[in-house]
């Protein structure tokens, strides 16, 4: 028999097995666990490595997380790649394809569309030009080293056979893959999926263009308020320019100031934008792969440093915790990288928290210098709505212009190639809303006002974004990991373009600071909060980005921490443009005021205290709702007895607690009936039905739907993941505000019986009671067995043949590799900020994806936790032996000089000249 026609027997038997081995049936097992543990990777002894010129230690803990000991740079990240590869190539084997539009070569027609949309950004273009034209010869010399490992390993696995479980499955349906060798560019490319998911707030600028097909400029102000500058404070003091631009940094941490006001783009403009234009746009964007989450919505992380002045060590403490999709396996994959010796031919001594397929460490410490990151959140994406005068032609300046045009064909698994048209304009933004050579002509009912030009072949959509520009983040990623003082700190930061983020730092020499990095787009016309007229060049963005010398920092500020939690940077007296969408600083006000608290009176911070910040998932609006709650007058006593749930409740949104899940059933309920009823079907989740007037009038509901009034049913047609009102922080600002006007028109709403009524009060009983039935269905009548746990639960799913939406999976291929439901505490502004979008149900879609605390101190003394594990191998004992722990808010402790990695080493696996 053929070898090839072996292998795809055996894959299909490994497949058919394992289903045995989950369904627990008899006489499979044995042999099935036999087949998928062949697939785990070799954790000790020695193997020989091609192109190593000393040998490599690879000492993993009982958790199998890797510390690797080397004398030479080369060798420390050709050892980088082969482990990575043992642990997580098949995730690594996808998110290659992910970033270069290939997934239709693995997993056939149904991912044609988002290989589409990902062509026409080009982001593997983009990474090519990083490496020919950007990158320093050493961060070349790394990532070709880290090829090298990754490489020898896959010659192990030829075709990928007997590399993992997921390969078998696929080979069972896609007998004709074999994964490919690994360039470098594969793990440059992989920033580009980084920045995509914390790139600001294209989905704003979409669900802003959208809203107003039922709402005036003023009331999607409303919906989009502005920061609270004097509750919630700002990252740094803001310091002032000089006048060469470059940025002096002002005093303090925070800087109260008086709230700022906006400008919305005129009505005719954000209309000209059609509601099946960016209705399919949207669609589009959430089809993708969410490997770090949904785009645009309810990013966030936390990170602070407490300064040696204020903690019981007498040096700094630095805590981070990004907030990212939940992912089987998880995003994160730990790791030490250690040169025994300091030379110029061997310069890491660095551990922390990296991503499979790519070198160096992105968050962690080295030997002198701690740092972590949150998404800055600066509006480096703008869309434009272009006029389209022809096939491969656009207006710009009362001119039409050629478009510069390429072709891509899509190779797919089982089927025909599918070329595609990708449409550039002359300065390089993709038209992202050609999803095909079938959707060259869009927009053609678009509703365009006098400001716009007539709209004959249509509108198209193109997309500036600061990724698509070649810069240098992988060199800052590796001077990052070598930094030894806040100047070379910043130094680093100078090349870390995309995505922008908040930087934090401490050294052993009890320093604390912060940097903002990144690519800062300077506007012309326009603040990018809706689509720019493209035929305009007057809302071009200028040829040279935002100065680093003029970007925010802070050096040993008086107070003696730094907190930073995707609330504002600096105030609005800083001219530069950064965003006008910042998230609203609940979780940064929320971590301040308990850093102030244990500080009251000459009190220090502990180790342990850093930890007890980071769980602390306290509802903030609920301080303001819970009393308004409880002065409803309710004559239900199946209601009433509900909303007894309340008196007494401490705020906290802990796992067993039954106050908490009524609290956040009244809270979906009432953004139901205050907004998500008003709302455009094309922000409502799919499957969301309601009776609407048949026209619109741009103007809140003000009768009954019924009688003279012609009513119709209109659903959702959103993804769950990007459905509004989502409950994030930006309605919890949203709400706050309304509530100071128990008149406000948001407070009108339609009754179960289609009928119109008014006012807060009236809004707050219908909650209760929509709340009190809709948890009796989810979780029975008897509320004395609710829980918040029971309602807000976490399943970590694999993203390919474990997703929901996966055409070839199986709920047994799920079972195999997916891992859940956790139940979970905490909330979306909450600092323990495992989200979940109240326009979809409760179930948790953004998580702190890992949880560090590091001891400047002592390394040793350092704790870290990820939500899963190290394996990427279905069944191993790594796979996601750190979720319980999680779950429960627990850290590991965090091994890092030699001698405590070989106290706690428990496999060691040496890696040999070939």
């Amino acid at each position: 028999m053929p070898r090839s026609k072996k292998f795809r027997r055996a894959r299909l038997i490994v497949m058919l097995l394992a289903v045995l081995l989950v369904a627990g049936l008899a006489g499979g097992g044995w042999w099935a666990v036999d087949t998928v543990r062949s697939s785990f990777p070799q954790v000790s002894g020695t193997v020989k490595v091609p192109g190593m010129s000393a040998p490599v230690d690879v000492v993993r803990d009982d958790k199998g997380i890797p510390q690797l000991y080397a004398d030479t740079d080369a060798d420390l990240f050709r050892a980088q790649g082969y482990v990575q590869a043992q642990d997580r190539f098949w995730e690594m084997d996808v998110r290659r394809h992910i970033t270069s539009g290939r997934l239709a070569e693995m997993f056939g027609s149904s991912a044609v569309e988002n290989d589409s949309f990902l062509r026409t950004m080009g982001w593997r273009q983009v990474a090519q030009k990083e490496w020919d034209t950007q990158l320093s010869e050493d961060t070349k010399r790394n990532l070709t080293a880290y090829t090298e490992g990754v490489n020898a390993w896959l010659a192990e696995h030829p075709g990928g056979a007997g590399a993992s479980l997921e390969y078998a499955l696929l080979g069972a349906v896609n007998s004709g893959y074999k994964p490919e060798k690994w360039d470098p560019v594969d793990s440059v490319a992989w920033l580009k999926a980084m920045a995509w998911s914390l790139s600001g707030n294209m989905q704003e600028e979409i669900d802003r263009s959208l809203l107003t097909q039922n709402f005036s400029a003023e009331q999607i102000a409303q919906l989009y308020p502005d920061y609270p500058y004097d509750r919630n404070g700002t990252i740094v003091k803001t310091g002032k320019l000089g006048a060469d631009g470059t940025y002096t940094p002002g005093e303090g941490v925070t800087a109260p100031a008086p709230a700022g006001s906006t400008t919305p783009a005129s009505s005719s403009q954000a209309r000209a934008v059609t509601e099946q234009l960016l209705g399919d746009l949207s669609d589009k964007v959430g089809a993708l792969p969410q490997l770090l989450g949904p785009n645009g919505q309810g990013i966030g992380s936390n990170s602070w440093v407490v300064a040696g002045t204020n903690t019981t060590t007498g040096r700094p403490m630095l805590a981070n915790d990004p907030h990212l999709g939940p992912g089987m396996p998880s995003i994160w994959y730990q790791m030490g990288l250690h040169c025994r010796s300091a030379s110029k031919a061997c310069t890491y001594d660095v551990a922390g928290y990296t991503f499979s397929g790519m070198p160096g460490v992105v968050i962690g410490h080295n030997k002198d210098i701690a740092w972590g990151f949150t998404n800055l959140g600066a509006d480096v994406t703008d869309l434009y709505l272009e006029k389209v005068t022809g096939p491969d032609t656009y207006l710009l300046d009362g001119k039409d212009t050629k478009f510069n045009v390429r072709k891509e064909t899509i190779k797919v698994a089982g089927g025909e190639d599918r070329t595609i048209t990708v449409r550039t304009t002359q300065d390089g933004m993709p038209m992202i809303s050609d999803q095909s050579s079938e959707e060259q002509k869009v927009g053609s009912n678009a509703p365009a006002g006098n400001a716009a030009p007539d709209r004959a072949t249509g509108y198209g959509v193109a997309l500036r974004w600061t990724a698509l520009v070649p810069g240098k983040t992988m060199d800052a990623v590796f001077k990052l990991d070598r930094a030894t003082d806040f100047a070379s700190f910043r130094g680093a930061a100078q090349d870390f373009a995309v995505p922008a983020q908040n930087l934090i730092y401490a050294d052993t020499k009890g320093n604390i600071g912060y940097q903002a990095p990144g690519l800062i787009p300077v506007r012309g016309k326009g603040d990018g909060r809706y689509p720019a007229p493209g035929w305009d060049s007057a809302y071009a963005w200028n040829a040279n980005y935002l100065p680093f010398k003029s970007l925010p920092y802070a050096y040993n500020p008086p107070e003696g921490y730094i907190v930073t939690a995707n609330q504002a940077v600096v105030d609005e007296t800083y001219k530069p443009m950064l965003t006008k969408d910042w998230e609203y600083g609940t979780r940064a006000k929320a971590i301040t005021d308990q850093i102030q608290a244990k500080l009251k009176n000459g009190g220090k911070i502990s180790l342990d205290d850093m930890q007890s910040m980071q769980l602390e998932n306290t509802s903030v609006l609920a301080k303001d709702l819970v009393p308004l709650l409880l002065q409803v007058k309710i004559d239900d006593p199946y209601v009433r007895e509900a909303q007894d749930l309340l008196k007494n409740w401490n705020y906290h949104q802990d796992a067993d607690s039954a106050a908490a899940a009524y609290y956040n059933g009244v809270w979906r309920a009432l953004l139901t009936l205050a907004f998500g009823q008003k709302f455009p079907a094309d922000l409502r989740v799919e499957g969301d039905c309601l009776l609407v007037r048949q026209k619109r009038d741009n103007t809140l509901p003000d009768d009954a739907l019924g009688g003279a009034a012609q009513a119709v049913t209109e659903c959702g047609t959103r993804k769950p993941s990007l459905a509004q009102p989502d409950g994030g922080d930006r309605w919890t600002e949203v709400v706050r505000q309304q509530l100071t006007d128990p008149k406000s028109p948001w407070w009108d709403y339609i009754d179960s019986n289609h009928q119109q009524q008014h006012g807060l009060n009236n809004l707050l009983a219908e909650a209760l009671k929509d709340a009190r039935q809709d948890l009796t269905s989810r979780l029975g009548k008897d509320i004395s067995t609710w829980s918040w746990g029971r309602l807000h639960q976490l399943t970590l799913q694999e993203p390919t043949l474990g997703s929901d939406d996966s055409s070839i999976a199986s709920p047994a291929i799920r079972k195999l590799l997916n891992r859940g439901p956790f139940k979970v505490s905490g909330g979306s502004a909450a600092v323990n900020a495992s989200g979940w979008n109240a326009a979809a149900g409760y179930d948790v879609d953004w998580i702190p994806s890992m949880r560090m605390i590091v001891n400047l101190d002592d390394f040793d003394a350092s704790r870290w936790i990820n939500v899963g594990g190290a394996s990427g191998h279905a069944f191993h004992a790594n796979y996601n032996d750190q979720t319980e722990l999680w779950s429960k808010g627990e850290l590991l402790p965090w091994a890092y000089t030699k001698d405590a990695v070989t106290k706690s080493g428990k496999n060691t696996l040496t890696l040999t000249a070939g």
